[in-house]
């Protein structure tokens, strides 16, 4: 009985782990957007309009995030009134061009 030693028992030597520095930390004030993107907004019928809330009703964005960030990956088809707390500068200009407006929260 008793299992041996750990995988990283190392004799008595002071281990790895505790030998190397730690290094940076985690700041728990960094925003966390949710992040959608242009293809995504194609399912919306056209004039519309597209906030945080309608995003998570059609699951489009799941889990717990302080915002709301609209990226330019794809192409937007459809004249859409978009909110958001971000937009990428290109998937606000392919949102104005297509005739649509997004706004800021």
């Amino acid at each position: 009985a008793g299992g041996g030693k750990g995988p990283h028992f190392e004799g008595g030597q002071m281990p790895l782990v505790r030998r190397v520095p730690k290094r940076g930390f985690t700041n728990v004030f960094k925003t966390v957007y949710a992040e959608v993107n242009l293809s995504d907004l194609n399912g919306f019928a056209d004039g519309s309009v597209v906030t945080p809330e309608v995003l998570r009703e059609k699951r489009l964005v799941r889990g717990s995030y302080d915002g709301v960030k609209i990226l330019g990956r794809g192409t937007l088809d459809r004249t859409l009134t978009v909110y958001a707390h971000k937009f990428s500068r290109q998937a606000a200009q392919s949102i104005t061009a297509a005739g649509g407006r997004a706004e800021v929260l």
